[in-house]
């Protein structure tokens, strides 16, 4: 398969060049009409002339020199004049009032420059905020800037300073500043302030005072214009510093620098680990590890790019990328909870090793035969939440889900912010007026009880339990939990104990700045959910619509992949992602350890890369006194077993299917392999050699294959814009 791009290049360079007697003939016929439609064959005729308009020929002229332009604005000029002075001036007057006078307070001399006289008298204070263009700044983006009544001395400095002369009377002031504000912006106000600290000039040279006009009026006017004139400070993000704070571009010299808010800092926090080594088979050949079906990784990485820098390593979790699309790997046959298929191709980007590929369809009933839900919305109306991607984007992205709830399902919501509340009681998902106006009158503020909100959640959701039901708590947040029990060994401890009772609990992330990742992760794992993030509208139809089943209805629990590998055939073996789920050998027959749960309808794809005996491709040496084993059946890979439970039972079920490395590859399993070399080349991966992005964008298009909702064309943009990123 080509590229859409190359097709519209080609399509473009074919086509036909152009005919060069046409082109003339169409100019030719241009000028000619061209010369036949300038000027007119006859003069105008005049209209003056005709005896019965005659006598209204003055009065015409008198009308037309009174509405000429000239006429029009100097008449008009006049009469907002008169509005102005009649009007408009006594209304300012009395806006302005009395200006509140401010009292410096005295300073303690400090040799060898004295302080000034009479400090303690009062000095008037002018507030203004706004900006040019009419649009109004924000004390934390602009600040304030005080104007304070100039006094003019009646002598030059010529030495340590003078003591300046009395000021003006109050009246004398308001007159002034009532004068400086004829003209001053709509949004100019005089407020009362305390006077910041005061300050003591350094003595100058004689001559160097700047000389001020005798009137007040001048002084502000002067200081208002460059106030109201300066346009906002453009803030562009710097360059991260080691502790994690971004900065700001300074402002250009000579010009008076605003007020600046705090630095953004940057708290993120991610669930990864260090990328799986290569291991030995003959050292440690069983591989075991848990099921993720979480999607968030994806979501961040694609957040990153289009803001227009490269996520980092800790971002990345690989397995996660490859399970955020859909693959059409064999359904399971009659009643079983799921099926496998294992696939095998040369590694694109190591010729010497293989990729092995095992994928796994979970079963995706009726609607009709879906259990009745009881949802519990735990939302996050902390502080920082206010931003346009998370508050107002997760209040959007929970009503696209209510219209995949059915009447007998119900919902209710918890709130959290400095503490925890009900703002809709249990109600059924019929009533969607209720639900949506709840959501609607949502705010955030304060402080992060994350630890109360989810008592009070699982408190609201044991409530609503019934036999038969499936009861579920979604907790949107961005992760930061700064009141009560916020520590994620807590939390994960908390939340372990609840799912106990049927109660299982997924994690919504949002925003950026301060997304704590591995709080969600730990929250997710331990509650028997998943874990996604959404940073687009799209984004939350995809998890809350068209993945809503497989999120909310589980088939299977406790799902482990222990794969036994064959000395024989595989020397060295290496598991792509999957790092933050590594179990020990022996948890695998362990029923009491937790592992990931499979959805309905729920796909899971697992990519390992292994060398056989021999291979040049081989990293580590033999040893000099070990031998390999041979034993298992001839020919044969490896020994995929697959552990789970069924929903609410003790005891788990065992599959078992042998590798026998003649599974063909399919354009599933070969984009899933461009995905994981995505995801490697995000990490800058040690085992990727010379392959690069070509290779990974052209592995994409090459398999890209059905795509119905576009994710896999995304993927294919986000390389090319990784790619352009890693350039720079």
């Amino acid at each position: 398969m080509t590229d859409d791009l190359d097709d519209l290049r080609r399509a473009l360079k074919a086509a036909p060049p152009p005919d060069a007697d046409a082109k003339a003939r169409a100019m030719k016929l241009a000028m000619e009409n061209f010369d036949r439609l300038q000027g007119s064959t006859e003069a105008p005729r005049s209209s003056e002339d005709r005896p019965r308009a005659v006598p209204l020929n003055g009065v015409r002229r008198m009308f037309h020199y009174l509405t000429s332009r000239p006429a029009l604005a100097a008449t008009t000029s006049v009469a907002a004049l008169i509005i102005g002075v009649a009007v408009i001036l006594p209304v300012t007057d009395l806006r302005i009032g009395q200006p509140t006078l401010v009292e410096t307070p005295k300073t303690e001399p400090t040799p060898p420059v004295e302080p000034l006289a009479d400090a303690a008298q009062p000095e008037v204070a002018l507030t203004t905020e706004g900006s040019t263009g009419g649009e109004a700044s924000s004390v934390a983006d602009a600040g304030e800037v005080v104007v304070a009544e100039a006094n003019n001395p009646d002598q030059s400095q010529t030495g340590a300073m003078e003591s300046s002369p009395a000021p003006k009377s109050r009246d004398e002031a308001s007159d002034a500043l009532a004068r400086s504000m004829e003209n001053a912006p709509a949004d100019v106000a005089v407020a009362s302030l305390p006077e910041p600290e005061p300050t003591i000039e350094a003595e100058a040279p004689a001559g160097a005072a700047e000389e001020v006009d005798g009137s007040t009026s001048g002084a502000i006017d002067s200081l208002l214009g460059e106030a109201t004139d300066s346009e906002p400070r453009l803030r562009a993000e710097a360059k991260m510093a080691g502790d994690g704070t971004l900065g700001y571009l300074p402002a250009s010299p000579g010009v008076a620098p605003d007020v600046m808010p705090a630095p953004v800092e940057n708290t993120e926090a991610y669930a990864s680990e260090a990328p799986n080594p290569v291991k030995v088979t003959a050292e440690e050949p069983v591989s075991t590890f848990s099921i993720d079906v979480d999607t968030a990784s994806y979501a961040v990485v694609r957040s990153s790019l289009t803001g227009g820098y490269l996520p980092t390593p800790d971002q990345v979790r690989i397995e996660e990328m490859v399970n955020y699309f859909p693959y059409a790997y064999a359904a399971p046959q009659g009643d079983a909870a799921f099926a496998s298929t294992i696939s095998v191709m040369p590694t694109p980007w190591n010729p010497g090793t293989r990729l092995v590929t095992i994928g796994i369809q979970g079963a995706l009933p009726e609607v009709a035969a879906r259990p009745p839900l009881n949802l519990v919305f735990l939302i996050d109306t902390s502080g920082s939440m206010e931003d346009a991607n998370k508050l107002p984007l997760l209040k959007q992205s929970l009503s696209l889900m209510l219209a995949e709830l059915r009447p007998e399902d119900q919902v209710a919501i918890v709130t959290y912010a400095g503490s925890a509340g009900l703002v809709l009681p249990p109600t059924a998902a019929g009533d969607r007026a209720a639900i949506l106006s709840a959501l609607e009158n949502l705010a955030a503020g304060g402080s992060t009880a994350g630890a109360e909100g989810l008592e009070l959640a699982y408190q609201v959701a044991e409530g609503m339990k019934a036999d038969g039901e499936v009861t579920r708590i979604l907790l949107a947040t961005d992760g930061d939990f700064n009141v009560g029990v916020s520590d994620p060994d807590g939390l994960e401890a908390y939340v372990a104990r609840k799912r106990e009772t049927g109660t299982y609990l997924s994690v919504l992330g949002f925003g950026r700045g301060n997304l704590d990742d591995a709080v969600m992760q730990s929250l997710a794992q331990n509650g028997n959910g998943r874990a996604a993030y959404i940073d687009t509208l799209s984004e939350a139809r995809k998890v809350l619509v068209d993945q809503l089943t497989g999120a909310l209805f589980p088939i299977a629990d406790d799902v482990k992949i222990q794969v036994e590998w064959n000395p024989a055939t595989v020397a060295e073996y290496r598991l792509i992602g999957y790092e933050t789920r590594s179990l020990r050998r022996e948890d695998f027959n362990n029923d009491a350890v937790d592992a990931g749960e499979i959805g309905a309808g729920t796909q899971v794809t697992a990519i390992y890369e292994v060398t056989a005996p021999g291979s040049d491709a081989l990293l580590n040496d033999p040893l000099r006194y070990g031998t390999a084993a041979t034993g298992g059946a001839a020919g044969e890979l490896g020994f995929l077993r697959l552990r789970w439970k069924a929903p609410g039972a003790e005891v788990s079920n065992l599959a078992e299917t042998p590798i026998t490395g003649a599974e063909e590859a399919t354009a599933e399993t070969r984009f899933a392999a461009a995905i994981a070399g995505f995801g490697q080349l995000l990490q800058g991966s040690v085992y990727l050699g010379d392959w690069g992005w070509d290779q990974a964008i052209a592995l994409a298009v090459a398999n890209r294959g059905e795509d119905p909702f576009g994710y896999r064309i995304e993927a294919v943009n986000l390389m090319r814009l990784a790619e352009t990123l890693s350039a720079r």
